[in-house]
């Protein structure tokens, strides 16, 4: 009997044994989405297995962690792993919620942080050669690429961070175009076409302007012969809008080819795959219902579809462009740039070079110099950027040295749709994008203080002017409201996490609100009332337009904003060929720039919506003559 017992202890202390050989742990760190948890896998001491259990990371920027991260952690059995460049709040969550889980299953956390990675075998190409070479892989750049490939042609695109999708993969991901099927279905309020109206009433100050005012006049005409139902928009009208919304600053020609061709870069777009909201809206600053919203987070739908027409195969990360290369009669014939490692690398462009490196919002230094509009009195570090950290003006500085032009430099715009942590354009909720016909914007007093469907440098400059800097953006339980039990933020949070971050307040009332964001609630129930009244009048007293929606019940949420740097739109000037001009308007040759790299498009004041317009039209453009 005895030796039966023992038999069975010892088989216990196997199993036992077994069990703590091969057990799972969990742990938490915090990403750019809040909590992310893994579970890792400990067999004889070491970590064998790392699984991301939950996150509310974004799509598109945080892949690259998650592929790379774990992977080395296991086969280094270290903690010392690199970051990944430009998902480095998802690399660091992950390297923290395994130390917490290695932690939690006895492993020796301090010997895993000093464990040295090595590096792996990787032989980088010294000299490459391709039809197109595209600078930058954001939106515009890829949509470069896509077209260029679409066309026939060989492409490598060249990307300085560690990721594709650059500012475009986390901008609010709205397009503007006139939509008929869609805007058939949208009220032409008086107050609405008195837009119309007094554009058409405003004398002209150059004969280009007079002409398109002739051909807007010829289709409201047509518009209201032939008894149209629901919204007009045109083509001519978009390009207008645009034009005026930019202080008629903009190279009308190029405003043209943005409105023209908007309505078929949408439909290619959804050719590519990409899927959009079947309601047509007013996005943060565009002016007019003409937004389309992605179906997918932010700006990742965009750059999902391009990645699948271009290949990442064909894609550098990590690898910087430095400078171009001409040849002796001036033709742009490659880019010299840097490999991961830090050799050089020569990349051949047998038709044409693209550079779509995007702004420089995110460099202090260029802010600074080209500050100098009289709009903004700093754009220093005190200014917190909605951009990407790669956004530098790299791009800008590569075709500067080889003679191209540079315009409107001093047009820097701001938008009031900050978070007031770090200045991303996170934890907002839908309606603060493109619901602005059921929304009010209030101060720390609780008072209205701006018209909230106006420009969105109007808007930032009252903005700043307010108590902190800082404002409210306050939505109640009407209209298309939905339960913060199972609201989702614009970039796919949950509404209740992202309350108890502090980025949203949310209350059952008027009164509860106003003790949260810490007014008195008589006043800010006055200015409520004083909207509502508005409402039904159809007359504001900031001059707002778009109305929809009294706000009169719960739940009430308010979401706290700040105005930060956004989009600069000055850079490289290009034709309507998207070709690169020198200062004398020359062509240089083999040389084609798009998106936020370029100036003289939007002028003093970029429109809501029409940056992905931006990059599609004209990287479509680029792409397709470069690879002619």
């Amino acid at each position: 009997m005895k030796k039966f017992l023992g038999i069975l202890l010892a088989v216990a202390m196997l199993m036992t044994s077994v069990v703590a050989m091969a057990d799972t742990f969990e742990g938490v760190g915090t990403g750019m989405g809040g909590e992310l948890k893994v579970a890792i896998t400990v067999e004889d001491g070491k970590i064998t297995a790392i699984e991301v259990v939950s996150h509310n990371e974004t799509a598109g920027i945080s892949d690259p962690a998650f592929a790379q991260i774990p992977d080395a952690i296991i086969a280094n059995q270290s903690l010392a792993v690199d970051a990944v460049a430009g998902a480095t709040m998802t690399s660091n969550a992950l390297l923290t919620a395994v130390e917490a889980a290695a932690a939690a299953a006895g492993l020796d956390v301090e010997a895993l942080k000093a464990a040295e990675v090595e590096a792996a075998e990787v032989t980088y190409a010294t000299e490459l050669t391709a039809d197109v070479v595209v600078v930058g892989a954001g939106g515009a750049g890829l949509a470069a690429a896509t077209a260029a490939t679409q066309s026939g042609a060989s492409v490598i695109v060249i990307e300085k961070m560690g990721t594709v999708g650059g500012n475009s993969i986390i901008c609010g991901g709205i397009y503007n175009s006139p939509d008929a099927e869609l805007q058939e279905k949208v009220e032409m309020s008086d107050s609405v076409k008195s837009l119309v109206e007094t554009a058409l009433a405003e004398a002209p100050v150059s004969d280009e302007h007079a002409e398109l005012q002739a051909a807007v006049k010829a289709d409201f005409d047509a518009y209201v012969a032939n008894g149209s139902v629901g919204l007009f928009d045109s083509a001519n009208w978009y390009a207008l809008q645009t034009w005026n919304g930019g202080d008629k600053v903009a190279n009308l020609d190029l405003v043209k080819v943005l409105a023209n061709n908007a309505f078929p870069g949408l439909e290619w777009l959804k050719s590519l795959g990409m899927q959009f909201s079947d309601v047509i809206g007013q996005g943060a600053g565009s002016l007019y219902q003409r937004t389309h919203g992605s179906l997918d987070s932010m700006g990742t739908g965009y750059i999902k579809v391009f990645m699948e027409t271009v290949g990442a195969e064909n894609v550098l990360t990590n690898t910087k462009g430095e400078s171009l290369i001409m040849d002796e009669t001036g033709r742009v014939v490659g880019v010299n740039a840097t490999n991961p490692d830090g050799s050089a690398l020569k990349i051949n462009a047998s038709k044409g070079v693209v550079i779509a490196t995007g702004g420089f919002s995110a460099n202090v230094e260029m802010r600074e110099q080209y500050n100098t509009s009289g709009k903004w009195p700093v754009l220093g570090e005190n200014i917190m950027t909605t951009n990407a950290a790669g956004i530098t003006g790299d791009g800008i500085k590569m075709a500067a040295e080889v003679g191209a032009n540079l315009v409107d430099m001093e047009q820097i715009q701001l938008l009031y749709l900050g978070n007031p942590f770090n200045g991303g354009m996170t934890r907002y909720t839908p309606r603060d994008l493109s619901g602005t016909d059921q929304i009010i914007f209030v101060n720390k007093e609780g008072k209205r203080f701006v018209q909230e469907d106006g420009r969105r440098d109007v808007i930032c400059t009252a903005l700043i002017a307010q108590t902190d800097g800082v404002m409210y953006i306050l939505e109640s339980g009407d209209g298309d409201a939905v339960d913060p039990d199972e609201l989702l933020t614009g970039d796919g949070y949950p509404a209740r996490e992202a309350e108890a971050e502090g980025y949203l307040l949310i209350a059952d009332t008027l009164e509860e609100m106003a003790e949260k964001i810490g007014c008195d609630y008589a006043t800010l129930q006055a200015t409520v009332d004083s909207f509502n009244a508005a409402v039904k009048a159809s007359e504001d007293e900031f001059g707002r337009k778009l109305y929809s929606t009294e706000l009169t019940k719960g739940p009430w949420i308010a979401c706290a904003r700040v105005a930060c740097v956004h989009h600069t739109m000055g850079g490289i000037q290009v034709n309507t060929n998207t070709e690169v001009l020198d200062a004398e308007g020359n062509v240089i040759p083999g040389l084609f720039a798009a998106g936020e790299v370029t100036g003289g498009l939007h002028g003093a004041n970029r429109l809501g919506g029409n940056a992905i317009v931006d990059f599609v039209v004209f990287g479509k453009l680029a792409g397709e003559n470069a690879a002619k």
